[in-house]
């Protein structure tokens, strides 16, 4: 359970979204566009933000790049948009799920649950591969991977990464010259939500490169297969 926003320009909807969650033992806060949404996250920061994608104010996009400017928790877009262009736009900016409308309640409490369960499986200990075990700092090469803390860096530089960036890169990291095929990502990381959804694994990579700079090369691309990490010098 845990302090869910719902930023929803539809009142009806929103309240029923707010009703159900309740219901389920969450507790809840609301804001009917963009802009009360950046205040409320301001004010009160939420364990995870259900985010419609067409606002007014500002819409779903330029609040969630807003969020991700300060904030990790898990963003669940909703939206009536299907096409993959669109969902990849969504990822880049740093959403970690998508529910599309019309969509059952059912289905949204099922996505919150997961995405809430992620959070907290992320604060146990884990081996890397997702089983509870070694908490222990991992350092080499200028990188610094901290589980305890949720934290990583290069060169003494802390990255800005969404949780499932950090899940990656820390599943990467602790097991170097491993593997990994999308489909394992999908079900390691995503937990199998987006159902064989293999752009939502390569756009987070790609994002991931990006932040780790110069040891953004070690994360490779293995063909026919999935990506791997090389263990940097040093």
């Amino acid at each position: 359970m845990g302090l869910v926003l719902v930023v929803e320009d539809e009142v009806d909807l929103n309240n029923l979204i707010r009703d159900q969650l309740v219901g389920a033992g969450h507790s809840v806060e609301q804001a009917f566009d963009g802009g009360s949404a950046v205040a409320a996250i301001e004010k009160s920061v939420p364990d995870l933000v259900l985010l419609d994608w067409m606002l007014p104010d500002l819409d779903g996009l330029t609040v969630c790049r807003r969020i991700r400017e300060r904030h990790v928790m898990p963003v669940i877009m909703l939206t009536a948009r299907t096409d993959e262009i669109d969902r990849v736009l969504g990822l880049e900016v740093g959403a970690d799920d998508y529910v599309t409308k019309p969509f059952s309640m059912r289905e949204l409490l099922a996505r919150v649950r997961a995405n809430l369960r992620r959070v907290e499986l992320d604060a146990r200990p884990t081996d890397g591969t997702g089983a509870e075990g070694n908490r222990e700092t991992i350092q080499f090469g200028g990188l610094v991977v901290d589980p305890t803390a949720h934290a990583a860096s290069v060169d003494g530089n802390p990255l800005d990464l969404t949780p499932k960036e950090f899940q990656l890169l820390h599943l990467f990291a602790a097991n170097p010259g491993r593997a990994f095929s999308r489909e394992f990502l999908i079900e390691r990381v995503w937990n199998g939500d987006f159902d064989g959804y293999d752009r939502a694994v390569d756009t987070h990579v790609t994002r991931l490169r990006r932040k780790l700079g110069r040891l953004g090369e070690h994360v490779q691309t293995v063909w026919g297969v999935g990506y791997r990490f090389t263990r940097p010098e040093g």
